[in-house]
């Protein structure tokens, strides 16, 4: 169940709404591993190596081909790494940030904006699953199951992914079947929170180049590293299991329908915020009265047609996709303490439908276009009742949303030459939003009249995007672009006095350069950006709340500017030796906060943007050793860091800053033909630091005992991991 931020001393409540449904389709070269497993040769690729092929553009192109800041992450380096999810998967990817303090809530930004910290925000940064728009940003802490490879687009995607991609987008894609049976499997064991991880997968043709199948399946436990002491549990306890499957039916020539189905069960813990001193004090003991645990179940199917049309020279491609989430969090303490004040229960259900229709052209030997429509329906229900127990105060709040976008997009790419590409991109987009919802008060045996809260939105946008690219030659290549991105607006709780907010938009100025060596020993990749964002949303604030009490409001802050670099490589000393990594400067800064100070009376201690890092990297090196045959031995060891962060904070006039950390990892990993053993360790030094931080006028201003809330990161963790894939 998505968690109510509101903290109130009579009630606490902030009614959660996923972001307008949008989904494109991002089409994979039907291969089944874009880049090979570690021989004896050397390590696998890894990210930032400039050859793996991406979809970046809905086109299958080498990183090297493409004119975006884009960073492709593949299965294999997920594995090798442990990275279970899109959220832990982010530290390898530069100027991405993901934050969580819950199962059911991540806030994840790129180059800065995109960040929201209640889920009635829709997202800045767009998530794909296969291509298929993921409206709420609770997926970056699912399992990831038999990925390929994950793409991460930074700076605005509108142009060929809608809008809420002003930040940009991730796009994780899945391994497709094909006619070559294979089987895959990954088993860990960690400790000391018994960690346990199980995935496998089976792929392979039922009927040679007609029908190939895939089927996936895994499951996760980890008892994490917090402890509710009043409770005597676990107060971040995390289990998953996931179920996936793929056809692939390709019944005459280059027609291909492909189907893709999944069902995730999560359930995990909510907010388990500690009551701490300050930013220094790495307390781990939760204190709640109540278990705060939530409950997911996702499930969804899409299928897609891709058809020649040879008399125009083009390809047709037709996509449906259905995806559904319910929630249910039965038993929530809304005070974040010991004592016995509020508690709430509540579920969620999201339903999303879409349809696309593309036609991708060549129209001369120079010129190509991408032309589109699409549509989307999504409706959410929400149902939350509170209880402020000294007081034998009772408020239910239902809300429901439904929100259609209509979209028309064209792209056209111009090759004068081999060495120079123009691309002009633009789109359309119409998004009307309508909220409904109902606030009841009972105290006692007396029941107020009930409080109908009603609100719409409609939004027309264009966005468009032009880049520049020039290939010196088939190893370098540089790019400029501009791009205007769009996130819609939304709404607040029915409690709330500001039921509405605008959306926010960006400007992004760009130029970039991708290099690989003619030996493949350095591949590197640079840019350098500017963007310009109006309306930001992404901070909020407490506001009277009807009935009495406080709720939580997100709204318009001003305006943000945001400037920097970005630099990954992978560079080969010699042929067993591999040392990747990235490095992210991000400047990004409230130049205008009027607005914030105009809806809440209230004025910001810092232009910094909450939990954002000016400074981030990461750095790996995998040196292997042959053994004879195909045995081999790699040795893995990396760091990733990131630099200080403003805390979640309504404080007036003192900012609270949380300290950079930098995480040692490290791995030995032996393999023989298809099987693979590793040791690894991962925070091997216990650095602590902090997922995610509230200072504490939010808590005095809601009435409650003035205390800062924090939760710490994961602490080491040793276990063993064996893979196969035959």
């Amino acid at each position: 169940m998505r968690r109510r931020s509101l903290l109130a001393a009579t009630t606490a409540l902030t009614l959660v709404w996923p972001g307008a449904a949008f989904a494109q389709v991002a089409e994979a070269p039907n291969v089944t591993d874009q880049v090979p497993p570690a021989t004896a040769t050397g390590p696998a690729p890894q990210t930032g190596d400039q050859d793996i092929v991406v979809t970046a553009r809905k086109r299958a192109e080498t990183v090297l081909d493409v004119p975006i800041a884009v960073t492709a992450i593949s299965g294999n380096t997920l594995q090798e790494r442990g990275l279970n999810s899109v959220r832990e998967a982010a530290a390898l990817a530069p100027g991405l940030n993901i934050a969580s303090d819950g199962a059911g809530r991540a806030f994840v930004s790129i180059r800065g904006v995109g960040n929201t910290l209640v889920q009635s925000v829709q997202p800045g940064v767009g998530l794909f699953i296969n291509g298929i728009y993921q409206p709420n940003t609770s997926y970056l802490n699912n399992p990831l199951l038999d990925v390929d490879r994950i793409e991460v687009l930074r700076g605005p995607q509108g142009t060929l992914y809608g809008k809420n991609t002003l930040g940009g987008a991730i796009n994780v894609i899945t391994r497709q079947p094909s006619n070559e049976v294979v089987a895959r499997g990954n088993f860990s064991a960690a400790g000391p929170d018994d960690s346990i991880l199980a995935s496998a997968s089976v792929s392979g043709p039922i009927i040679t180049d007609v029908l190939q199948v895939r089927l996936a399946a895994g499951h996760r436990q980890q008892n994490g590293f917090l402890r509710n002491d009043l409770l005597g549990i676990d107060a971040n306890p995390l289990k998953t299991d996931s179920l996936g499957g793929t056809i692939r039916f390709a019944p005459v020539g280059d027609v291909v329908l492909t189907v893709n189905g999944y069902y995730d069960w999560v359930k995990g813990a909510n907010t388990p915020y500690a009551r701490v001193t300050g930013p220094t004090d790495y307390s781990r003991r939760i204190q709640f009265n109540a278990p705060n645990m939530v409950e997911y179940r996702y499930r969804g199917v899409n299928a897609r047609l891709e058809t020649p049309i040879e008399a125009i020279s083009s390809k047709l491609t037709l996509v449906g996709s259905y995806d559904a989430r319910n929630g249910v969090s039965p038993s929530n303490d809304a005070d974040f303490g010991p004592l016995d004040i509020a508690r709430s229960r509540g579920t969620d259900r999201l339903r999303t439908k879409t349809l696309e229709a593309r036609l991708d052209s060549e129209l001369t030997g120079t010129i190509s276009t991408l032309l589109g429509l699409f549509y989307s329906r999504e409706e959410t229900r929400a149902f939350d009742l509170t209880r402020v127990l000294p007081v034998n105060l009772a408020r239910t709040t239902n809300n429901a949303t439904k929100a259609d976008t209509y979209a028309a997009f064209g792209t056209m790419f111009w090759k004068p030459s081999a060495a120079w590409e123009v691309a002009l991109g633009l789109r359309y987009d119409h998004e009307d939003r309508r909220a409904n919802g109902t606030v009841s008060i009972a105290v006692g045996a007396a029941t107020l009249p009930t409080t109908i809260s009603d609100a719409a939105l409609k939004s027309d946008q264009v966005e468009p995007r032009l880049s520049v690219t020039r290939h010196w030659n088939s190893d370098l290549m540089t790019y400029a672009s501009v791009a205007r991105g769009y996130r819609g607006g939304g709404f607040n709780a029915p409690t709330a006095p500001v039921r509405q907010y605008k959306g926010d938009s960006a400007w992004t100025y760009e130029i970039g350069s991708k290099y690989v060596s003619p030996d493949r020993v350095l591949s590197v990749s640079g840019d350098v950006f500017y963007s310009d964002y109006s309306n930001y949303i992404g901070l909020n604030s407490i506001a009277p709340a009807t009935g009495g009490g406080l709720v939580t409001v997100d709204l318009n802050s001003g305006d943000v500017k945001s400037y920097g670099a970005e630099l990954e490589a992978t560079v080969r000393p010699v042929t067993n030796w591999s040392i990747n990594g990235s490095v992210t400067y991000v400047h990004a800064r409230l130049t205008d906060s009027t607005l914030y100070t105009l809806v809440t009376g209230r004025t910001l201690p810092s232009d910094r943007l909450t939990f954002q890092p000016d400074w981030s990297g990461n750095l790996y090196s995998d040196y292997t050793i042959p053994l004879g045959g195909e045995d081999t031995l790699t040795l893995t060891g990396g760091v990733v860091a990131k630099g200080s962060r403003l805390a979640a904070t309504l404080n007036q006039t003192t900012p609270t800053i949380l300290k950079g950390y930098l995480l040692v990892n490290a791995a030995i990993t032996y393999r023989s033909g298809p099987l693979e053993l590793a040791a690894f360790a991962n925070n091997i030094f216990q650095r602590d630091y902090f997922d995610a931080y509230i200072e504490k006028t939010t808590l005095a201003l809601a009435g409650l005992p003035a205390s800062d809330l924090g939760i710490v990161g994961d602490r080491r963790r040793i276990g063993v991991r064996l893979g196969f894939r035959f």
